[in-house]
């Protein structure tokens, strides 16, 4: 069930916080061994929940929107009683934090009920959704398959229909990506809309927090549990919360949506610009619009996130490089030693960026772009052939992601299946602070059957 109908299912007396729980987690039990999303279940956590719930609605009191729901989270959130490991084996000595990160917080006085922490790329550098400490997350819809990084966790527990709503993060496409593989829709909202307090980070400049889920109101619900401003994050908008899920029926209207040309029609297999095709034809989108210098700006993301990245780690780095997954380790080194004029001289284009970008928006509302550049490759495989060029799959899956989030534009990744194999994914680009349009456009997108995000058959 989404996680709208087990709310209202809950609130009319049809069925128990108490069962719900069991259902989801004896669901956990059956599957989760196959996929691999969970690294920790909460049973005596959620079930103290669940009773309190039930409890609370044998009162009459008012209930949250998401009463009743469970859902886990990515293991970089902070949860009470555990040591966030955020992927890595080098965490697990940490103290157990003492409080839940902000947005469990806010998920929780919503009513929702926390049932785990997700499977992660180490440190969140990963595109693929393997992590060498704690096994590979496997694509629900082919176990054979990645589920993408670094919140494979956080696609494959919903692909696989092991809960309703799951927190992720995304620096350079990680939520965006796992939705595209494993099925789901995700929201990176706009930089500093959804506190991050309380999650381990990886590149302060470029994180993002934010839900995915199985449909689209799910999605809104959730992003509207959290939103707020927050003094813990320094990063944090102080703009009032503005809601979507309500805005969802209100309809395309005059909304103007073009396709992004250029770089981001070329570099990908045919699949992944029909997916795009498929998505505009569905919107009456005939516009192309090139979004400028793009390929430079994937490289400048690729040197902040290096850069940013290799600080925070240096301490562990000259202690204990040996416990860190090798591919990571030696992308961080190689961040270490990058000159500091080229960091500086990639922030000064970043923001030429971001002012180049922010004028299309005076004349559209809404972007399209491929959400990856092919479905989910093979668990363990390290290359792929893109136009016809064999390269790197770690390094390249994020290559029509890391342009949008290296200046904190609000997307949904929207699921779309031209056959019965593997998902594909379209990214729905707005304008910051635009929640609400990319939302509305990825509902109408369900509503018409363009965008789906079944259950796998397992």
């Amino acid at each position: 069930m989404t996680a709208e109908a087990l709310a209202g299912a809950f609130r009319d007396g049809t069925l128990s916080a108490r069962t719900i729980v069991a259902a989801c987690l004896a669901r956990i039990a059956r599957i989760d061994g196959a996929v691999n999303a969970f690294t920790d279940v909460l049973p005596e956590r959620a079930a103290a929940r669940a009773e309190a719930l039930d409890a609370a609605r044998a009162r009459g009191e008012p209930l949250g929107p998401l009463a009743g729901v469970p859902f886990a989270v990515k293991n970089l959130f902070d949860i009470a009683g555990l040591p966030t490991r955020a992927g890595s084996t080098i965490n697990r000595a940490r103290a157990p934090a003492s409080r839940d990160a902000a947005l469990i917080r806010r998920m929780e006085a919503a009513g929702a009920i926390l049932v785990g922490g997700l499977n992660m790329g180490e440190y969140a550098y990963d595109f693929t959704g393997e992590n060498v400490h704690d096994g590979s997350t496997r694509n629900p819809h082919a176990l054979g398959h990645m589920s993408g990084g670094s919140s494979g966790g956080s696609g494959g527990a919903i692909g696989a229909g092991l809960v309703p709503i799951a927190l992720g993060s995304d620096t350079n496409g990680s939520i965006r990506v796992p939705s595209a593989f494993c099925g789901c829709f995700g929201l990176k909202p706009t930089y500093g809309r959804l506190t991050r307090a309380g999650s381990f980070p990886f590149v302060g400049s470029l994180d993002h927090l934010g839900p995915m889920a199985r449909s689209v109101r799910d999605l809104a619900i959730s992003y509207d549990a959290m939103q707020g401003p927050d003094p813990d994050d320094p990063v944090a908008t102080t703009r009032p919360a503005e809601f979507t899920a309500s805005r969802l029926a209100d309809g395309l209207g005059t909304l103007r949506v073009a396709v992004a040309g250029g770089y981001f029609a070329r570099g990908g297999d045919a699949e992944a610009f029909e997916a795009v095709a498929t998505v505009a034809r569905a919107l009456d989108a005939t516009r192309e619009i090139e979004i400028p210098q793009a390929a430079r700006a994937r490289a400048a993301a690729y040197l902040i996130t290096a850069a940013e990245g290799a600080a925070l780690h240096l301490d562990r780095l000259r202690t204990r490089g040996q416990d860190f997954d090798p591919a990571v380790r030696d992308r961080l080194i190689a961040g270490a030693m990058i000159p500091a004029p080229m960091v500086e001289r990639a922030q000064r284009f970043r923001r030429w960026y971001r002012a180049a970008v922010l004028d299309l928006f005076r004349e559209v509302d809404v972007i399209l772009a491929p959400a990856t550049p092919c479905r989910a490759p093979r668990s363990g495989q390290t290359t792929f052939v893109l136009d016809g060029v064999t390269l790197p799959v770690r390094a390249n899956i994020g290559v029509f992601t890391q342009p949008i989030s290296f200046i904190g534009l609000p997307v949904v990744a929207v699921p779309v299946r031209l056959d019965a194999g593997l998902p594909l994914g379209v990214q729905v680009i707005a304008a910051p602070w635009r929640e609400d349009v990319a939302l509305r456009i990825a509902y109408h997108l369900e509503r018409a059957g363009v965008a789906r995000a079944p259950v796998a058959n397992l």
